[in-house]
């Protein structure tokens, strides 16, 4: 998932001169040793995450459908695994009497998504063999350069004024999608919002980009082209979503997917783009975000914002 023009903009080495692999044996053109070649920067063409060259097991080589079913298969297993964490939670807080607001929030989103979808991605990733470089390096796990930041913020941006205009035009639809159960608990408690929002930024982002850009992706980009694999991952990603919606029935619940969609193939372009993990997670932060603190602003001081939109139209010129 490599930059296709002269280099990445996260500082991934560009193509080796003979267009060589770096598993494939054959001498650099600088006369370097062969682990010191690069991967190939056709983003057209499917492509091994740079990893160390190790005693480790070779990365691709998988049928397509293999590759496909297992790169599914572990995102389900993730989605899954974030339900029973959650049920086995449910049923201690029965046992003690019930949690506090701030101790479910904690429970949901912190142990839940760490364990549900950082382990089962860990899992995984161990049972193929890799140790901890090679994680590192398959995933593209690396402080984001300059131009990686300024991706990540306008990426969130662009995504949030698009879902923004297609959210508009469902709602003139008559349709009512479903709603995500944690947006309307922070509509009932807009005191909480603040620590949602940073939530999204050590927990959320972070732990589903793992998942779903991370291990799911690169996993479908050993035996596919980049195309096919960001919009398989965002099959898998927007779906899983469905546990945390309520409400609009089977059709409300189809839409809220389906406007999940959008954002998740920006997501998977941007990782794409840029090789970089951190960049993909930080633009899901900044996108969730943006939603978080427009719906905390609109709460907090939708009065005041009414009142100075009426005296600011009685002043427009007729």
């Amino acid at each position: 998932m490599t930059d296709p023009s002269s280099g990445d903009p996260n500082g991934s080495p560009a193509s080796a001169p003979d267009g060589g692999s770096p598993t494939d044996g054959g001498p650099p053109a600088d006369g370097g040793s062969p682990t010191e070649a690069s991967v190939s920067t056709d983003a057209t063409a499917p492509t091994d995450r740079a990893a160390p060259a190790d005693d480790g097991p070779p990365i691709g080589g998988d049928s397509l459908p293999r590759t496909v079913g297992s790169a599914v298969g572990v995102g389900v297993l993730g989605v899954l695994a974030y339900v029973a964490v959650s049920l086995v939670f449910a049923q201690v807080g029965q046992l003690v009497g019930g949690f506090s607001l701030g101790v479910s929030l904690a429970l949901s989103l912190v142990v839940g998504q760490y364990v549900a979808f950082v382990g089962t991605g860990l899992a995984y990733l161990r049972l193929r063999g890799f140790d901890r470089a090679r994680i590192v390096a398959y995933l593209g796990i690396e402080r984001p350069s300059l131009l990686g930041l300024v991706i990540a913020v306008v990426g969130a941006v662009a995504t949030f004024a698009v879902a923004l205009t297609l959210s508009a035009v469902v709602a003139s639809s008559g349709v009512e999608p479903a709603q995500n159960q944690g947006a309307a608990v922070a509509m009932q408690n807009p005191a909480i919002i603040p620590a949602i929002v940073l939530a999204m930024f050590l927990v959320v982002g972070p732990c589903e980009e793992f998942l779903f850009r991370g291990v799911v992706q690169s996993r479908l980009r050993e035996s596919l082209p980049a195309a096919p694999a960001i919009v398989v991952a965002s099959a898998v990603f927007a779906p899983a979503h469905v546990i945390s919606l309520s409400g609009g029935g089977a059709s409300g619940v189809a839409i809220a997917i389906g406007l999940l969609v959008f954002p998740s193939l920006l997501f998977g372009a941007v990782y794409e783009y840029t090789g970089n993990l951190v960049v993909v997670a930080l633009m899901h932060a900044l996108y969730n975000s943006i939603l978080l603190s427009l719906l905390y602003i609109v709460i907090a001081y939708g009065p005041e914002l009414e009142r100075a939109a009426a005296a600011g139209a009685a002043l427009l010129p007729v």
